[in-house]
């Protein structure tokens, strides 16, 4: 995440309240109720459990599950105070299903653990873990690097790799393909980067460019080793904004060749971004346009159209598309992310903008048995993360981010990461949700 999108933001929330499109309300103690608010559908993903683990700040957390069991919470610190960008980057790890957190030594600036932004976390089929970092220099709000550590030992002990050294290098994405080649995206003022390892992520080979403008919105790797990448208008840090391109790019010979398709929906890109003073309240925040593949080599999307959350679903490869509602609120839908299960089920979160808050959605959608026009979507309680603005003098609601993940549990349940981010009580760090349907 960027800062820039995150002052963005909080101002579009600020300019939207004052202008009576929403109302935003936060408790005087600064506590988040943890009731629900009643949801028009009905609710069969129910609330287990939520953990506070207070540590130190984890904003845009990233989640993922080793194959032995343990869970892995990857975030980035404030954007007040987080301004070394060659410092260790933050993870933590739970080997009890997420009732207990530590934190992870990933190794020091000197052995190559460096980055204070943008995370995303993988883990192969070899048991190898993947963890990219960003760094970001908050005063010129530019990026700085791209650093990959890997792990073949479940987190003890980590090789770091330096991807990239270039001037605005943003927003980090990797992946691992079932036959185990690793990929990893970012990108600059040039457009989409993108290197590749065959090795377990003991070496890494550049590759040439998926695309020579936007932005790395987005990667998924299929289950024959396909690959999607979304590409999208706004590239470095919002340095950059390339209004002609909104592209899905996807290949299927391992990254040897791309063919780029126009990504479906209705979507609109705010150019403001670039331009702090032109914020558009009405404007739907985009970032993150996430992609997932199915275990028949479907591809989807999902996308906000403001009230409305749609997801898309592509037979041929990204050439054509059908698409359904997915959730419809009277509110703003906005940064939504998705991961696809081993048994073709998808897990979605966004953020919605209502009347009087700003709460966290969270939804199971499984494809029709032979017709992907019928879906099922079981749909969570809207909740509410334990998350602030950092300034002292304005206790508003903020996503901390620009999306918050979700990852599939054994026994019909699902995790979930949102960032405690609270000035007022001193606290910090990440609270983990489990959802179970039933």
């Amino acid at each position: 995440m960027t800062s820039r999108l995150s002052s963005q933001l909080c101002q579009r929330l600020r300019l939207s309240a004052l202008l009576g499109l929403i109302a935003i309300s936060c408790s005087p103690s600064g506590e988040s109720s943890f009731e629900a608010e009643t949801s028009e559908m009905p609710v069969k993903l129910q609330l287990i459990e939520r953990i506070d683990h207070l540590d130190t700040l984890a904003r845009e957390p990233m989640v993922v599950r080793h194959g032995s069991g343990t869970l892995f919470v990857s975030g980035y610190p404030s954007q007040v105070t987080g301004t070394d960008w060659t410092a260790p980057p933050l993870l933590w790890r739970s080997d009890d299903d997420g009732d207990t957190w530590q934190r992870v030594n990933v190794g020091s600036s000197a052995d190559g653990a460096q980055g204070n932004s943008d995370v995303d976390l993988a883990v192969g089929p070899d048991g190898t873990v993947y963890f990219i970092s960003m760094g970001f220099n908050r005063a010129t709000r530019e990026g700085t690097q791209i650093a990959v550590g890997v792990s073949h030992d479940a987190g003890a002990n980590w090789q770091w790799h330096r991807l990239s050294d270039s001037r605005f290098a943003d927003r980090p994405w990797i992946s691992a393909a079932p036959h185990g080649i690793a990929h990893a995206i970012w990108n600059d003022d040039r457009g989409v980067a993108y290197s590749i390892s065959r090795d377990s992520g003991r070496t890494w080979t550049e590759q040439p460019r998926i695309h020579d403008s936007g932005g790395s919105s987005h990667m998924a790797v299929g289950p024959g080793g396909e690959i999607a990448v979304r590409i999208s208008p706004i590239a470095a840090s919002a340095n950059k904004f390339d209004g002609d391109t909104d592209l899905i790019a996807i290949s299927r010979d391992n990254g040897d060749s791309w063919q780029k398709y126009a990504a479906p929906g209705k979507i609109s890109w705010d150019a403001a971004l670039s331009d702090p003073s032109a914020t558009d309240p009405s404007a739907v925040p985009r970032w993150v346009e996430p992609l997932a593949w199915g275990p028949n080599r479907t591809l989807y999307h999902l996308w906000s159209e403001g009230d409305s959350v749609m997801l898309g679903w592509s037979r041929d490869f990204g050439q054509s598309w059908q698409q359904q509602i997915v959730s419809q609120d009277a509110g703003m839908a906005f940064f939504p992310i998705m991961v696809a299960g081993e048994s073709g089920e998808i897990a979605a979160t966004w953020f919605v903008i209502t009347g009087d808050s700003l709460t966290c959605r969270l939804v199971l959608i499984r494809p029709g048995a032979g017709n992907d026009s019928e879906l099922e979507v079981f749909q969570a309680d809207p909740f509410t993360s334990l998350a602030w603005e950092e300034t002292t003098d304005n206790h508003a609601p903020t996503p901390a981010g620009e999306y918050f993940p979700v990852v599939f549990l054994p026994n019909n349940e699902l995790g979930v990461v949102t960032t405690i981010q609270d000035i007022h009580n001193a606290r910090w760090g990440f609270s983990w949700w489990r959802f179970r349907l039933q």
